[in-house]
Order: structure tokens, then sequence, then C-alpha cells
């Protein structure tokens, strides 16, 4: 399995440093992160060197047994910062007022390598690793089977496959999947010349909906390969907030307006930067996760 190093989370929409040990087969996460995400502190290094000193003083191994490690730091810079395990990390934030700790219990759940999308968000990271991405049709029904097949293979039995059942969400019925084939070649002629056509053809595609499960989550991936081919540019997904998002693509049906402006404001020219595209998917997977309960 692939290294990974650096790879953000999303925990209540905020970034947390996190990494992949790939020997012992679980995420470590900077502790500093999630106590300043649970606690609000304005200076989280300080809250956690405090809180450090007191655990020690009490023999708690939990933070003798934590890595230190070398993470890009707010400024940039590689600085060694202290990681810790989901066990670790519920122990620590025992310490913490609040009821935070069934939150980030919930949380690093649903990034554990046992769950679909965590095993699936580690195949959105390898099919750039391996430059797989670069053999995808761009713009067509058969490139987004393809991303969806990859994602998913193993995961889903119909995973590449059209769906030939209806479905439908919060009341919204997406493509009769009687229809959907001849849909998704109409929506693949679309034009995909300017940022406002892909944008169109993109909310299209969103609402045939053409598989059971993993639309958002591949479709994403299938806009990015358009606008980098077409405009050079792509989504720096960071910068689109979860539930303006969410509530934007529920509005698409009549009101194209509001996501196209939405995505236009989080265009980036960093087309082939690594850490973009990583934090992309993991912000990408983060807008299929239910809302904690804080």
């Amino acid at each position: 399995m692939t290294k990974i190093d650096n790879a953000d989370r999303i925990f209540q929409n905020k970034a947390v440093r996190s990494i992949w040990d790939d020997k012992e087969q679980k995420w470590l996460y900077s502790v500093v992160d999630v106590i300043g995400i649970l606690t609000e502190s304005k200076n989280p290094v300080t809250y956690w060197r405090v809180l450090k000193k007191r655990l020690k003083e009490g023999e708690n191994e939990t933070v003798t047994n934590c890595n230190a490690l070398k993470m890009t730091a707010s400024d940039g810079k590689m600085r060694l910062t202290d990681m810790a395990d989901t066990a670790q990390m519920l122990q620590i934030i025992q310490s913490v007022p609040g009821k935070q700790a069934e939150a980030f219990k919930q949380w690093a759940a649903a990034n554990t390598l046992s769950t679909i999308d965590g095993q699936s968000k580690l195949k959105a990271q390898q099919l750039f690793d391996t430059g797989t991405i670069n053999t995808i049709g761009i713009g067509t029904v058969e490139g987004l089977t393809h991303i969806h097949r990859y994602l998913f293979g193993g995961l889903y039995r119909f995973a590449g496959e059209i769906r030939d059942r209806n479905i439908s969400k919060g009341g919204f019925k997406f493509a009769n999947s009687q229809y959907l084939r001849d849909t998704l070649k109409t929506i693949e002629k679309m034009p995909e010349s300017t940022f406002e056509q892909i944008i169109s053809k993109y909310i299209e595609m969103n609402l045939a909906h053409p598989f059971m499960e993993g639309n958002g989550r591949s479709t994403r991936i299938w806009l990015d390969l358009i606008l980098k081919k077409n405009i050079e540019k792509c989504i720096d997904w960071q910068k689109v907030d979860k539930h303006d998002y969410l509530s934007a693509m529920e509005k698409s049906a009549s009101d194209c307006s509001i996501i196209t402006e939405l995505l236009r404001t989080a265009l980036t020219g960093d087309i082939n930067d690594r850490e973009t595209l990583m934090k992309g998917i993991d912000q990408s997977y983060y807008y299929e996760e239910p809302d904690e309960d804080v």
C-alpha cells in the first residue's frame, strides 16, 4: 500500500495534518490540530504544551508514546509535531473540556481502511500517483465510468456500471433509468470550451446521477479533468465550503448561477500540484460525510 505523507483530513470543516503508517496500517493525527479544533484555542500549541505536561506528571503513557514527526507547519516549514493514532487521541481528548470525544471517534472511524470510503479515498489518491488519471477519456461517459470503476472496484459490485434502477435523494428524483443512457449521450456531446459550459455539463451529469452510489466523488474528478484540458484550471476544493457547495448543488437544477460562481472563486492554475490534488480529494470525500454531532 502507498504511504501517504501530509495527507490532511477534514474534521469539522478544518484540516488535520495526518500521515498513514504503512507498517501499522493506521492513521496518525496531529495532536495540536485536533486539540485546536476541539477547544477553539487561539494558541493550541501552548494549550497542548500545558496539557502534555500535566498528563506526564500524572504518568499518562499515552503522551510518552506519541510520535514526534516532521510535518508542514502553518509557515510552510517542516517542524516536529506530536502525532497520535485514534486510540491515543481519544485518551488525550478525555482531558479536554466539552463533549467532543464522540464526535472525534465517529470521524476517525469514517477514515479507517475498514470502511468503503476509507479504501476508496486511498484509491483516489493512487489514481493520480500511479499516473492512471492520464489514461482516462476526458469529458466522456466512458471516462467517468473508468473513474468510478477505479475508485470503487472491489468495494461495490456495481463499480463502473450505469444504474438500471431509479434513485432519488431528499425527494429529488434523478434521471429515469429507462432513458439514462440516452441522457448520458446527450450530456457527453455538450460543449466544454468555456468555464460556464463546463459547469453546465457538470451540473447535468450530477442531475443524471449515472451510478447507484459514488456519483459525487467520481464526477468531481471528472470535472477537474475537463477544466484542466480546456481552460488549464482546476478547482481548489479546499476553498469550497461543504455546506455552501451542497446547498448550491441542490439548487442547481433550477439555478446554475450559484454553483457556477462558487466554483469560479475556487479556480486555481496549480493543476499539477500534488498537495492541491490530495487535499482536493480529501475535501471531496468530506462532502459525503454526515455532519458531526457537536
